[in-house]
């Protein structure tokens, strides 16, 4: 079996899956540069009996020397190691060689969360109309929905109107896997959500929340570019991204008390492990506020 064959064999199940967009292209993209890697002068693609374990190294030596990140390795690694696995279940190939390739190391950084006073400053500001926009109402509900339930941007682009209930302020949200979970949300986003409802011009047969100017459904790509925006304008910090509120929402819902595990729940996050580390980043605050308040801190 070519590595081509096997490539696109997988990404169909992976679309049988119903895995979100984001995720296929990614894999895509991942399988596609390990398959240029390997394709042969003149011959095309490789065997999928040629790539053995030290070829996945090679591969991998070959990534170090591009200078990708480690993180950036390990991600394409783990779709090489899904892709593999995939195979050796179907008895494409007798084991995984992907499984023996050890991860390289990724430095333990902590997410960067902005304040609540840069939190709300950037919201009020918008709904203020500091900024001024033709979708503004949308802008808002999208800020509000995203720093008020802890979206991911996929999940957020991926919400319906029939994924809301109005009246009792709960979101249908659709996470990793198309795992289903309900996330509440407050009155701002509600007021937010029903001002801008009054104003979406959908195209025919679109149900999607967010629509963009033509009324189709709102890409993740341009709900980065509104946020990166409204930052830049109102905050002046061009770093802020979508996760960065997703982030901020766990990490002030800890700072005020919130049970860990209800994050957990609210963020869809399979694993405890995950939501701990928003422990590490409120413990980095504390620290840094005693450093700077108490008088034997130096």
């Amino acid at each position: 079996m070519l590595l081509s064959e096997a490539i696109a064999d997988y990404c169909a199940e992976l679309k049988r899956a119903n895995v979100s967009p984001h995720t296929l292209r990614n894999y895509e993209s991942d399988y596609g540069q390990f398959a240029e890697y390997f394709a042969r002068p003149g011959a095309g693609s490789p065997d999928l009996e040629t790539l053995n374990t030290l070829a996945i190294r090679e591969y991998l030596g070959h990534l170090y020397h591009r200078k990708l990140s480690a993180l950036s390795m390990r991600r394409k690694l783990a779709a090489l190691r899904s892709l593999f696995r995939y195979l050796h279940q179907r008895g494409a190939i007798p084991l995984n060689p992907a499984k023996l390739v050890r991860a390289p190391k990724a430095p333990k950084t902590l997410p960067r969360v902005p304040t609540e006073e840069q939190t709300n400053g950037l919201i009020d500001q918008a709904a203020n109309g500091s900024l001024e926009r033709p979708s503004l109402k949308r802008d808002l509900a999208l800020l509000e929905l995203l720093y008020g339930c802890g979206l991911r941007v996929s999940e957020l682009v991926g919400l319906d109107l029939s994924d809301i209930d109005f009246s009792e302020n709960w979101l249908r949200v659709r996470g990793k896997g198309r795992k289903e979970r309900q996330v509440p949300f407050g009155s701002k986003a509600a007021a937010a959500l029903n001002a801008y409802r009054q104003e979406r011009a959908a195209a025919a047969g679109v149900d999607a929340v967010f629509v963009n100017g033509a009324g189709t459904r709102l890409t993740d790509r341009s709900v980065r570019r509104i946020v990166k925006l409204y930052a830049t304008a109102l905050l002046g910090d061009s770093s802020l991204h979508p996760h960065s509120l997703r982030h901020a929402f766990a990490t002030h819902l800890l700072s005020d008390g919130a049970d860990l595990r209800a994050i957990q729940e609210l963020l869809g996050h399979s694993k405890l492990s995950t939501t701990q580390k928003y422990t590490q980043v409120s413990l980095k605050d504390l620290m840094a506020v005693y450093d700077r308040a108490h008088p034997k801190a130096t």
